[in-house]
């Protein structure tokens, strides 16, 4: 599992072997179970983490109590959290382990002794939130001017693992609808017309 953040180190810095293996024994890797809530709606966040194998969702709960799913974070892909109104503010959304987990955890109080301790770990996590963040934009642009078919079929086209992992009132959800839409939609969608 260790492997994949080797891939990120090499890709994101110019960290000798030897250094690398020093961050990834630094490292904490935890495995979490299927419904192990690791963020709650309201609670303040003081972790971070990168997905190595598992799927997390995000999700909120609106002021008519419906839940609303804003993401499904799976491997390789780090959950991204930004407390825009600065520390000790509570998180808009609640993240849940929706299979089991393995995941690197980052207490956001030792980040700075890591980051004193290893100095390119800072520049690698920083370019990784900037892909991430880019590719967030450019979904959200594509989500906005797509008509529900439309999204659907973007998943399938880039993400159709979801499809066998997610329930399908979660992923009706993620792509703006409801569960009865999203089955016609599948019905109507041939895979071979992608």
């Amino acid at each position: 599992m260790k492997s994949i953040l080797f891939k990120y180190m090499t890709a994101f810095t110019s960290l000798n072997d030897e250094e690398k293996q020093a961050i990834v024994d630094d490292i904490l890797v935890e495995e979490y179970k299927k419904g192990m809530v690791l963020l709650r709606q309201g609670d303040i966040p003081t972790t971070c983490y990168f997905v190595l194998k598992g799927c997390i969702r995000q999700y909120s709960i609106d002021e008519a109590g419906k839940e609303v799913t804003t993401g499904f974070i799976t491997e390789e892909q780090a959950v991204s959290i930004y407390n825009r109104h600065g520390q000790n503010k509570p998180s808009g959304y609640t993240l849940t382990c929706i299979e089991d987990c393995t995941l690197v955890v980052g207490d956001f109080n030792a980040e700075e002794g890591m980051f004193r301790k290893h100095s390119e770990l800072e520049t690698m996590i920083r370019k990784m939130v900037e892909e991430n963040l880019g590719e967030i934009q450019d979904e959200w642009t594509a989500f906005i001017a797509s008509t529900p078919t439309e999204r659907y079929k973007s998943l399938l086209r880039k993400r159709p693992h979801l499809i066998h992992r997610v329930p399908q009132h979660q992923l009706a959800s993620y792509l703006g609808m409801t569960p009865e839409s999203l089955s016609r939609i599948k019905k109507r969608v041939n895979i071979s017309d992608l």
